[in-house]
């Protein structure tokens, strides 16, 4: 290649150029920029109404969790054969969520995407947080939560060992390996940016917190060796997990004989699903955390247009699979299959369905359109919509399946009650209250990856 086409290259590769940050970025500029949201002592009015919202709906939480311990899941609306209601759908929701973290950080990083750069640290911390909600909930549905640790293989005098055909025992191996995991990913890939944070902070309490968490962090030649060794491994490591984590929830119903759940396709569906419904809340929380704290130069539009893309492919692949459940639903030549779409679409939830429809299918198509994806308005209300659209979805799977079981005498109808409103809600308070806290004592935004963008960035502009 020529001097004239190598610099022609370098402009092009310009992270500026490709709209990733916006010009006039410095090492100093970014530092500034990202440590001040939590160093800062003036904290934005906008956070603390915030907070106090989601905090409201966390103390609703505890509240629910407390009276469900007391009285028992009888003031669920659960029955037979509906044993599996608000709780399963929301673990299910929550466990998707979580997934558009671990493809952000570790996928994107294999790939080498420079724009998951600006978004990849608060969406890690997203992920953890989802989990912890998940998690919760089939330790909640157990009716006597006491006994939870039955489901782990501990070793005991008695010989007893978990049931390993039970989605349960699934689950926990799923849920904790996963969380490790994402813990440990996120925590090695804050160790730089926990010293930068120990260097620049004032107070001394403050220095000696982030001096113990950044373990020593120097910044020599040697700790950076180490440290991309053992990013570029755990990313490996996490990347499975995307797939095999959401594939075993999704086995949990393919591998029972309830009609609509016995299918091969659910597990592929429950992973493009989670992608779906993680890169939306990714929208909801990006997009005020870029408005309230001004970081606008650093979460750019071409962050929110890929991101949208991403959000219409998976958009895409969840529609296909709706119409492979119709198709499968004819060409099984199952009567119980054939009647469960009839019923989804005809029958006593046929509202719900038809709106999740409207949602996941119709709605979403408005991200072909370029003006959509540069409107941050209507991305924000679109990320909302989708993710009531993909409870919905979850909803339609567990509560509408269970409900017309093979014999019309065991036929039911799930109506939730305030308690299960105020668990689902009250999970929404959780996570956005740990988010919340997050943001004002974490970094949000991966300061040296960023910093890494603005060395390429001068690098291109002396090429050129």
């Amino acid at each position: 290649m020529t001097v004239e086409g190598r610099a022609k290259k370098a402009v092009n590769d310009n992270p500026v150029v490709k709209g990733l940050l916006h010009p006039g970025q410095t090492y100093l500029s970014v530092t500034e920029k990202i440590t001040e949201v939590v160093l800062t002592r003036d904290t934005p009015l906008a956070w603390m109404i915030g907070f106090a919202v989601v905090g409201m709906f966390f103390m609703i939480f505890l509240l629910a969790v407390t009276y469900l311990f007391y009285q028992g899941v009888g003031i669920w609306g659960i029955m037979v054969p509906v044993a599996w209601g608000f709780a399963i759908t929301n673990f299910v929701w929550w466990i998707g969520i979580g997934h558009a973290g671990t493809l952000i950080s570790a996928i994107l990083l294999l790939f080498r995407q420079e724009w998951r750069t600006s978004i990849n640290r608060f969406a890690e911390a997203m992920t953890i947080f989802a989990v912890a909600a998940a998690g919760m909930f089939p330790i909640l549905h157990l009716g006597r939560p006491w006994f939870a640790f039955f489901i782990m293989p501990y070793p005991n005098t008695m010989g007893l060992w978990p049931q390993w055909r039970s989605p349960l025992v699934w689950d926990l191996f799923a849920i904790s390996t996963y969380g490790t995991v994402s813990i440990v990913f996120w925590f090695i890939g804050l160790l730089p940016d926990l010293a930068t944070m120990r260097d620049r902070a004032k107070p001394k309490i403050l220095k000696t917190i982030y001096g113990m968490l950044a373990m020593g962090w120097r910044g020599s030649a040697r700790h950076w060796e180490r440290y991309k060794v053992a990013y570029f491994l755990l990313a490996a490591l996490a990347t499975p997990l995307v797939v095999s984590v959401h594939s075993i929830v999704g086995l949990d119903f393919a591998y029972a004989l309830v009609p609509g759940w016995h299918s091969t396709i659910t597990p592929p569906f429950f992973v493009a699903g989670a992608i779906y419904s993680g890169f939306a809340m990714v929208f909801t929380l990006a997009i005020p955390l870029r408005k309230v704290f001004h970081l606008e130069g650093l979460i750019t539009m071409k962050h929110m247009d890929y991101m949208a893309k991403v959000m219409l492919a998976t958009g895409l692949i969840v529609a296909y699979g709706y119409a492979m459940e119709l198709f499968m639903g004819w060409y099984s030549g199952s009567t119980f299959e054939s009647y469960l779409i009839q019923n989804r679409a005809f029958g006593p939830y046929a509202l719900w369905y038809w709106l999740l429809i409207l949602i996941n299918v119709v709605i979403v198509q408005a991200l072909w359109f370029p003006q959509v994806r540069k409107n941050l308005v209507v991305l924000f209300i679109l990320s909302i919509i989708i993710n009531i659209g993909m409870w919905l979805e979850r909803f339609i799977i567990i509560v509408v399946s269970l409900s017309r079981d093979f014999l019309p005498s065991a036929w039911g109808f799930f109506t939730p009650t305030i308690w299960d409103w105020a668990i689902l809600f009250g999970s929404m308070g959780f996570f956005f209250t740990m988010m919340f806290l997050f943001v004002r004592s974490m970094p949000s935004i991966s300061i040296f990856e960023v910093r890494e963008l603005v060395h390429k960035t001068h690098q291109a502009e002396a090429e050129a």
